[in-house]
């Protein structure tokens, strides 16, 4: 098994649906990390938690861990090496893809067992460094 580095973030993080077709709103654009996937049937928005409108439909908070990369597109095993060890604890996730990594959100209140986790399974993780 390859092992990674996980970097966390300290920014609480919420996933909010919208609409389908819905304009990506001012509000969602405030954060370090700030995500965005439509479909046919919604737009789901990753942002800053302190953002969003108590009204909206959300869950929040989560903790983001980012995979230290860039990964290669040929890498195969790279989320279910990290996802496991968080499965086998009972922690539910949130993830995201970007062209250069892979990104887990954790419900904020475990992601200090996330981390023992992923420590346990031999994977690292460290602070995010300051934008």
């Amino acid at each position: 098994m390859t092992s990674h580095k996980l970097f966390r973030y300290p920014e609480t993080l919420a996933v909010v649906r919208l609409g389908p077709g819905t304009e990506i709103p001012a509000w969602a654009e405030s954060s370090s990390i700030f995500s965005v996937t439509a479909t046919a049937t919604e737009t789901s928005v990753v942002c800053a938690s302190r953002s969003v409108p108590t009204k909206s439909r959300h869950q929040r908070p989560f903790t983001a861990f980012c995979v230290e990369g860039p990964l290669d597109f040929s890498e195969t095993g790279v989320l279910v090496s990290l996802l496991a060890p968080l499965a086998e604890d009972g922690i539910s996730v949130f993830t995201l893809s970007t062209f250069d990594t892979d990104w887990i959100l954790v419900p904020a209140g475990d992601a200090d067992r996330a981390e023992e986790a992923w420590r346990r399974s031999g994977h690292e993780t460290a602070p995010a460094a300051p934008a």
